[in-house]
C-alpha cells in the first residue's frame, strides 16, 4: 500500500466586511464633526460650571475671613502661668522658648482636617494678662493718668519685622523671676504714641522687689501689619488711647502699649504682677480653606473649642489649657449667606442642564431619523437590536469621547480654581448622554421589524396609558416642589431647585395635548380662505411628528428659566437701586458737620447733570422735651423737599408752611418719635446752638430722604434761627453725576456720596457677584441651547420641506408663496412655544415668589437698609425671549425657502427619493 497523499493545509480567507466605525466616519465626516463640536461645547460648559461655583464661593469665604480680622479668626490656645507652689527653676523652664516650640508642634497635630493652619503667621510665646501702670514721668499722660504697658515675648519677631533703629532684644544670660533688667523692642507706632526712643528705660512694677527695668534696644516696622502674626493681638503693633467711662465732658484717658521682649526673657515675667500666660496662636490658612468643606470646617472648630481636639491640646500642653476663637461665628454667618444664594443658582443650573440634555437627545434623534431606512434594512436582514445598538454606540463614542476630553481640558484651563472631581463628573455625564442618545433612539424606533414606518403625526397619534401615567407623575412632582418652595422657601432640599423646570415640563406636556385640538379648530376657518397656502400650511403643521415634545420641552424650559432668571436679576437690581436711594436720600448728597458756604447750592446746581439741589440743615444732637435723648432735627424748604420726597418715595412733606398757634412749628416725625413725644401737644426742642424751638407733630412717616435712621423730626427751616437754619447738607437730583465735580463745587467743605457709588458697594461681595455672574451665564447658555434645539427641530424637517417646495414649484408655486408656506407652517409651533413660554414663566414666578427671598443675593446684611427684595415678573424677561423664538423660527423658515429656490427643483427631486 502506498502512503496517502499529504493534505493541503486549509487557507482561512478573511471576511470581506469593512469595519463599521471606519466606514461610517468616512461616509459621513460632517455629521461626526458636528457631533464632536456639540459634545466638546457641552462638556466644556458642564465642566466649567462646578469650578466656577467653587471659585466664587471660595472667594466669598476668604473675603468673609479677611473682613472678620485675625483677632476673631485665629484659634487662641492659652495656658495660665505655672503653679506658684512649684520650684522657681521648674516654673522658669515652662516658659522657655524651646519648651513652647515643642508644645507648639504637638498642638498643630491636634487640629482636625480640613482646618489648615498657616504656620508662617502662627506664633507662640508668653504675655502678661495684666497691664500695670508704669511710673516713668516722661511717658505721655493725656489727663494725668500714667501710661500702662503690656509685656509680651513672642516667637519669630526677626522674621516678621525689620529694625528701623537700634537692634532686636536679646537675653545674654539665663533669665528667671529675679532678673532685674531685660531688653525689649517696640513698633514704630508704639514709639510714636508713647514717645519712646532707643535707650529708653521703662520700669514695670514688681511685687516684693524692685521694678523690672525694660530697656528699649530697637524700634521695628512690621512686614505685614494686617497679617495674623501682628493682628491677632493688635496691641503688639499699635498702641491704644483708652478712655475710661467717667462722667463729664472730658473723661479720663491713658496710653496702653506693648513691649516686645526676647523669647528667652519670658521667665522674667514671673517676677512681675502681669500674671503671665503661655499661648499658641494658630492662624487659619485661607488658601487651604474651601467653601465646599464648610460642613466639615464647623465641626473641626467646635472640636477645638469644646471637643476631642481640646482634650488632645490639654494633654500636650497643660490640663488648664483653654481654646477660644470666633472663627465659628464667621463660618456660620457665611453659611447663612451661602444657603440663601445657592438655591437660586441651582434653579438656573437645573434649567440649563435640562435644555442641554434635550439638545443632546435631539441630536441623537436627528441622526436616527436620517438613517431610518438604513437601520430598518439592517433589522430586516437579521441584525439584532443589541448588536445594532452596540455598533451605533461605538460609532458615536469614537467622535464623542475625544471631544468630551477636549472640552473638559478647556474647562480646566479656563477655570483653574475649584475641584476637579465634580467637573469631570459633569463632563462625563454630558459625554455619555451624547454617546447613548443615538443607540437608545434607534433601539426604541426599531425594536420591532416593520416594512413601513408608522405615522407619528401629532394630530393622529393618541397618547398611550404609559404616557398618561408619566405625565401625572411629573404633575405630582411639580405640585409638590412648588408647594415645598412656597412653604419652606429656598432652604429646602434640591427638589425645589428643579421646580421651574418641572413647571416647564408640565406646560410642555399640556401644550402638546392642546396642540391637536387647536389645529383641528383652525382647520375649518382656514379651509374657507381663498388660496391654498393657509390650508396647506395648517395641514403641514398637523403632519408634525409627535416627537416634537423634545424641542417644545427645550423651548419652554429655556423660556421659563430665562423669565425666572431675568426676574431674579431685575429684582436684585431694583432692590439695590432702592437701598442706595434710601441710604443717600437722593441721586447724590453733600454732608458737612458745619454750615455750608452760602454759594454752595448755586455752584452745585451749575454742575453738568444736576437738575435740582435741595438744601437742608440737620441738627443731629437736638434734644426734645429737654431730655437726654438726641433726635436728628431736619430743617427744610417744604416745597422743594416735598418734591424730593415724592421723587424718592421716602415719605411726603406737606405743602405750604403750616404753623401752629403761637409760632409752633409743624413737624413730620418717625413712628418712634411720635410714639415717644405724642402728636397732640407741642413740646420744646433744644438745638445744638443752645436755641429752643417748639414743635408739634402733624404727620408721621416711616422714612425721610435727609436721615437714614429710625428717628427724625422734619420742620420748616424758615422757623429756625439764623444759625440753626443754615444748610449743612445738599440733596442733589440729576443723572450721570460726577462725584469729583460735586466735590469741587462744594469746595471740599462736605463729604460727597452718590447713589451710583453706594449701589456699586452693594455688589462688591465675591459670593453675591459671583453667583449673579454664574446665574447669568447659566441662563444665557440655556437660551443658546434652546435656539440650537429649535435649529435641530427645523433641520430635522428640512429635507422633506425642500422636496415639498420643489414639487409645488413644478405645479406653479411662486417663491413668495413658498416663503409664506414655510413661515406659516412653522408659526403654530413657534407661537405655541412663545406664548406658552411667556405664560409658563409668569405662572412659575407667581407660584414660586412667596418662597424666594432675593435680599441675601441683592444686599449685604450688615450695611444695607431694610429693603424687601421681592421676586415679581419682569416684562422684558417674559417678552424678549418669546419674541426671539418667533424671530428665529420665521427667519430660519424664510432662509430655507430662499435656499431651496436657489438649488432648483431638478436638484431636489431625484428618482427613488422617498422624501
Amino acid at each position: 500500500m502506498g502512503r496517502p497523499a499529504p493534505r493541503t493545509p486549509a487557507v482561512r480567507v478573511p471576511p470581506l466586511a469593512a469595519p463599521w466605525v471606519r466606514t461610517r466616519l468616512r461616509a459621513a465626516p460632517g455629521a461626526a464633526a458636528a457631533l464632536a463640536l456639540l459634545v466638546a461645547l457641552t462638556a466644556c460648559l458642564a465642566g466649567a460650571f462646578p469650578r466656577a461655583v467653587d471659585r466664587y464661593e471660595d472667594a466669598g469665604l476668604h473675603r468673609a475671613l479677611r473682613q472678620a480680622r485675625p483677632e476673631h479668626t485665629t484659634v487662641r490656645v492659652s495656658v495660665p502661668q505655672p503653679d506658684p507652689g512649684l520650684p522657681a527653676g521648674q516654673r522658669a523652664r515652662a516658659l522657655r522658648p524651646e519648651v513652647l516650640e515643642r508644645q507648639f508642634r504637638k498642638v498643630l497635630g491636634t487640629v482636625d482636617s480640613p482646618l489648615a493652619v498657616d504656620r508662617a503667621q502662627s506664633a507662640y510665646g508668653v504675655a502678661g494678662t495684666v497691664s500695670p501702670a508704669v511710673p516713668d514721668p516722661w511717658l505721655p499722660r493725656p489727663t494725668g493718668l500714667p501710661a500702662r504697658v503690656s509685656l509680651a515675648a513672642q516667637s519669630g519677631l526677626a522674621r516678621h519685622a525689620h529694625v528701623r533703629t537700634g537692634r532686636l532684644p536679646r537675653a545674654a544670660h539665663p533669665v528667671d523671676g529675679t532678673t532685674p533688667e531685660v531688653e525689649a523692642a517696640v513698633t514704630a507706632a508704639t514709639a510714636k504714641g508713647l514717645h519712646i526712643r532707643v535707650g529708653s528705660v521703662i520700669h514695670v512694677p514688681a511685687p516684693g522687689r524692685p521694678p523690672l527695668a525694660v530697656r528699649i534696644t530697637g524700634i521695628i516696622v512690621p512686614h505685614d501689619p494686617d497679617g495674623a502674626y501682628w493682628s491677632t493681638v493688635p496691641l503688639l503693633r499699635t498702641p491704644t488711647l483708652v478712655t475710661l467711662p467717667t462722667p463729664g465732658p472730658d473723661p479720663d484717658k491713658y496710653w496702653l502699649g506693648a513691649l516686645l521682649l526676647a523669647p528667652e526673657a519670658a521667665p522674667a515675667l514671673l517676677g512681675t504682677g502681669t500674671n503671665p500666660a503661655r499661648y499658641w496662636h494658630l492662624a487659619p490658612d485661607l488658601r487651604a480653606l474651601h467653601a465646599h468643606d464648610l460642613d466639615l470646617l464647623k465641626p473641626a472648630v467646635a472640636a477645638l473649642e469644646s471637643g476631642p481636639a481640646l482634650q488632645r491640646a490639654r494633654a500636650v500642653t497643660d490640663y488648664g489649657a483653654d481654646i477660644g476663637t470666633d472663627l465659628d461665628d464667621t463660618l456660620a454667618s457665611f453659611s447663612r449667606l451661602r444657603s440663601g444664594i445657592s438655591p437660586l443658582v441651582s434653579v438656573a443650573a437645573a434649567g440649563a442642564a435640562t435644555v442641554v440634555a434635550v439638545v443632546l437627545l435631539m441630536a441623537g434623534g436627528l441622526a436616527a431619523d436620517r438613517r431610518r431606512a438604513e437601520l430598518a434594512l439592517l433589522r430586516a436582514r437579521g441584525a439584532s437590536l443589541s448588536g445594532l445598538a452596540g455598533r451605533l454606540l461605538a460609532e458615536t463614542a469614537v467622535a464623542a469621547l475625544p471631544a468630551g476630553a477636549l472640552g473638559l481640558a478647556v474647562a480646566l484651563l479656563a477655570v483653574p480654581a475649584g475641584r476637579t472631581g465634580p467637573a469631570v463628573a459633569a463632563a462625563l455625564a454630558t459625554t455619555l448622554t451624547a454617546c447613548a442618545a443615538l443607540p437608545l433612539r434607534a433601539a426604541l424606533a426599531h425594536r420591532t421589524v416593520r416594512l413601513t414606518a408608522p405615522r407619528e403625526d401629532v394630530t393622529s397619534l393618541r397618547p398611550s396609558r404609559r404616557r398618561t401615567v408619566a405625565e401625572l407623575t411629573l404633575l405630582v412632582l411639580a405640585v409638590g416642589a412648588v408647594a415645598t418652595l412656597r412653604r419652606r422657601g429656598t432652604t429646602g432640599d434640591q427638589l425645589v431647585a428643579v421646580a421651574p423646570v418641572l413647571v416647564g415640563v408640565i406646560a410642555a406636556l399640556l401644550l402638546l395635548r392642546l396642540h391637536p385640538l387647536l389645529l383641528r379648530r383652525l382647520s375649518g376657518p382656514t379651509g374657507r380662505l381663498r388660496g391654498a397656502i393657509g390650508h396647506l400650511s395648517l395641514a403641514r403643521a398637523g403632519r408634525t411628528q409627535a416627537s416634537a415634545v423634545l424641542p417644545l420641552l427645550a423651548l419652554l424650559t429655556a423660556l421659563t428659566t430665562a423669565a425666572f432668571g431675568g426676574s431674579v436679576l431685575a429684582g436684585v437690581a431694583e432692590a439695590r437701586d432702592r437701598a442706595a436711594l434710601l441710604t443717600v436720600g437722593a441721586d447724590a448728597r453733600a454732608d458737612s458737620g458745619a454750615p455750608l458756604p452760602a454759594d454752595a447750592p448755586a455752584r452745585v446746581r451749575a454742575v453738568p447733570g444736576v437738575r435740582a439741589a435741595t438744601a437742608v440743615s440737620i441738627s443731629y444732637q437736638a434734644k426734645p422735651a429737654d431730655g437726654q435723648d438726641s433726635v436728628p432735627l431736619v430743617g427744610v424748604d417744604p416745597r422743594a423737599y416735598g418734591e424730593l420726597a415724592d421723587r424718592t418715595g421716602a415719605g411726603t412733606f406737606p405743602a405750604g408752611r403750616p404753623t401752629g398757634r403761637s409760632g409752633t412749628l409743624a413737624a413730620v416725625a418717625s413712628p418712634s418719635v411720635a410714639s415717644a413725644y405724642g402728636t397732640r401737644r407741642p413740646f420744646p426742642v433744644r438745638l445744638e446752638d443752645g436755641s429752643t424751638v417748639t414743635v408739634r407733630i402733624v404727620l408721621v412717616r416711616d422714612r425721610t430722604p435727609a436721615v437714614t435712621g429710625p428717628d427724625f423730626l422734619v420742620v420748616d427751616r424758615a422757623g429756625l434761627g439764623a444759625v440753626a437754619g443754615r444748610p449743612t447738607a445738599l440733596l442733589v437730583t440729576g443723572a450721570h453725576l460726577d462725584a469729583g465735580a460735586l466735590r469741587r463745587a462744594v469746595g471740599g467743605a462736605a463729604a460727597v456720596r452718590t447713589r451710583a457709588d453706594e449701589r456699586a458697594r452693594y455688589a462688591d461681595s465675591p459670593l453675591q457677584t459671583g453667583a449673579e455672574h454664574v446665574y447669568t451665564a447659566a441662563v444665557t447658555a440655556g437660551a443658546g441651547f434652546a435656539v440650537l434645539a429649535l435649529l435641530l427641530a427645523l433641520l430635522r424637517a428640512a429635507p422633506e420641506r425642500a422636496a415639498l417646495l420643489a414639487r409645488l414649484r413644478t405645479m406653479g408655486l411662486t417663491r413668495a408663496e413658498g416663503r409664506r408656506l414655510l413661515i406659516l407652517e412653522s408659526l403654530p409651533q413657534a407661537l405655541l412655544a412663545a406664548l406658552g413660554g411667556a405664560v409658563t414663566g409668569w405662572a412659575a414666578i407667581r407660584l414660586l415668589a412667596p418662597g424666594v427671598d432675593l435680599t441675601t443675593i441683592a444686599l449685604p446684611s450688615a450695611t444695607a437698609p431694610t429693603v424687601a427684595a421681592e421676586l415679581h415678573p419682569d416684562t422684558w424677561s417674559l417678552t424678549v425671549p418669546a419674541l426671539l423664538v418667533l424671530t428665529v423660527s420665521t427667519g430660519i423658515a424664510a432662509l430655507q425657502a430662499w435656499w431651496s429656490g436657489r438649488r432648483g427643483s431638478v436638484t431636489e427631486l431625484r428618482a427613488g427619493d422617498s422624501r
